[in-house]
């Protein structure tokens, strides 16, 4: 790319926003070059702002500190200065969905790491090895909100990237049935252990929305275009329960699964290695070149070990067993802020930059 694309960042002062410009230092195709926060940041420098809230375990890039975070409410200032934007607000899902569409309407893509338009009959919400083709709805989007090149597309939820990818992979075989616990590290609540000592040495069993969120989304990812609309699969049915534990940074999931036609273990695991999508074909930037990595040994996939895989955009899955009730089980991993946030989101904006979607106003 000749030149940068000038990206901003909503939400910035806060976990997922740190990420996000953690993760695009450096970056080859997009610079980070306004940052937008609540009017109670606005004004500030952004290292002020921040303060002693920097969550990363990486130094603030230097090229951010000295940026005047703007009020995210003055939507024409900030979008005047970008060719997109990330949206990390934190906000009520009224809120979000109202200002994530009044930014699409400035003609300023908005890629959002939110929740609040996941089910937007029109938004794709996206994870692009698996379903890059529900980009296709954002020309139906762009009719409805009346733009040429604004629109809003999202990521799915961190809880469902270490095992949904499985799902994928082995469309061909059916799977019919899953049963999904997912074990969430507390960087997801935006909390590290420092915020929230009560989660030291301890398991809270209760997740507000996840689990809802665990057995849907994979359904809408899984599903097709339909007259400008995601229609979401009807297979496979799952059930899922989420459990907040002592870890910093990782999702892991325990998962059972029936088939509608029963594969090997070799054959699973043949899948598993060989998934990949236009993010690899492509050749983008963020884009683990290994999707997918099945490890062999009983005692991983490992939070401490294998949470970084891939600079935290890969999954990686083990234990893959028969079991006594189910055709199979087995256990996932994913980075939940990096592949299930900020950098879900950041492969996505790559994707959609790749196949024209996002370019220089």
């Amino acid at each position: 790319m000749e030149q940068k694309l000038r990206v901003g960042i909503l939400g910035a002062t806060g976990m997922v926003g740190q990420r996000f410009i953690s993760l695009l230092e450096n970056h080859p195709w997009f610079e980070v070059v306004t940052v937008a926060a609540s009017p109670r940041s606005a004004g500030k420098r952004y290292e002020d702002a921040v303060g002693g809230r920097w969550k990363m375990t990486t130094p603030m890039p230097e090229a951010v500190k000295d940026l005047i975070v703007h009020d995210i409410n003055e939507i024409e200032t900030v979008a005047s200065t970008v060719d997109f934007v990330f949206s990390a607000v934190d906000m009520s899902k009224e809120e979000i969905r109202a200002i994530e569409d009044a930014y699409a309407k400035t003609e300023t893509p908005v890629v959002s790491n939110n929740s609040a338009h996941r089910w937007t009959p029109d938004v794709p919400m996206v994870i692009p090895e698996v379903n890059i083709d529900h980009f296709e709805v954002i020309e139906a989007q762009k009719k409805r909100l009346g733009t040429t090149r604004g629109f809003v597309a999202v990521k799915p939820n961190c809880s469902i990237q270490s095992y949904a990818p499985c799902l994928a992979a082995w469309k061909e075989f059916g799977p019919k049935e899953v049963v999904a616990t997912t074990y969430q590290a507390i960087s997801g609540a935006g909390k590290t252990f420092k915020d929230w000592p009560e989660m030291v040495e301890n398991i809270i069993p209760f997740i507000g929305g996840e689990e809802e969120k665990s057995e849907q989304e994979p359904l809408r990812v899984l599903g097709k275009v339909e007259n400008g609309e995601i229609v979401k699969a009807e297979l496979p049915k799952i059930t899922c329960q989420c459990i907040r534990v002592p870890v910093l940074n990782g999702h892991t999931a325990a998962v059972f699964i029936n088939f509608e036609k029963k594969p090997t273990k070799e054959q699973l695991i043949e899948k598993l290695v060989n998934f990949k999508g236009f993010p690899q074909e492509a050749g983008l930037p963020s884009a683990p070149e290994q999707f997918i990595r099945y490890m062999e040994e009983d005692n991983r996939p490992q939070v401490r070990l294998d949470v970084d895989y891939e600079n935290g955009m890969g999954v990686s899955i083990g234990r893959l067993r028969e079991d006594s009730m189910f055709d199979y089980k087995f256990v996932g991993l994913s980075h939940n802020t990096v592949r299930g946030a900020a950098g879900g989101a950041v492969l996505c904006a790559e994707s959609l930059t790749a196949k024209g979607y996002i370019s220089a106003k």
